[in-house]
């Protein structure tokens, strides 16, 4: 014997719910994510040339949970091309999808940088690939990775590589303040 119709529909819409405020919950991603909470000092190379030196700067981040622990905000104030900036990257764990997700944006630009991917080793390697634009060479859709190390409990590092060359263009070192 069937269930009447609203009452399957309603069984239907429940499950639903349950499945959705599952998915919804901080899990085991987001506890990866617990290692960049907190104070930062960043040294940060970037390479314009890809055979050139590496131009190093000075920066400072700060990174900390937001939506009762669902993402994790960094703020980041530091120098591009001899001006300071702020940048902030929302960083978070899809449940449903089981991947890592970011956006990175700056006072310097209009766009922003989306990214995807996957942990390694425990989630202490962290590869996301996304596409940037660059509004120096007018370039649109420049395939982008990111790899995040944890490296000790004080020490990450950010690197991020033109997928186009598979050259690094950019590494930022963390330590913890």
């Amino acid at each position: 014997m069937n269930p009447p119709k609203g009452a399957q529909m309603t069984m239907d819409k429940e499950e639903m719910l349950k499945k959705a405020e599952t998915a919804g919950r901080p899990g085991s991603g987001h506890k990866a994510l617990e290692h960049f909470v907190g104070s930062w000092k960043a040294e940060v190379k970037c390479w314009y040339e890809p055979d050139g030196p590496p131009h190093t700067s000075h920066a400072t981040a700060k990174g900390s949970w937001i939506m009762n622990g669902r993402f994790l905000q960094e703020d980041f104030q530091g120098e591009m091309m001899g001006k300071p900036f702020h940048g902030r990257t929302l960083l978070g764990y899809d449940n449903t999808k089981q991947t890592f997700n970011s956006v990175w944006f700056s006072d310097m630009q209009t766009s922003m940088f989306i990214t995807e991917g996957k942990g390694e080793h425990g989630n202490q390697i962290i590869t996301l690939e996304g596409t940037a634009s660059c509004p120096g060479t007018d370039r649109t859709d420049i395939p982008m990775k990111v790899v995040l190390r944890v490296l000790s409990p004080d020490t990450h590092t950010f690197e991020m590589f033109d997928g186009n060359r598979g050259e690094k263009t950019m590494e930022i070192i963390y330590t913890r303040a």
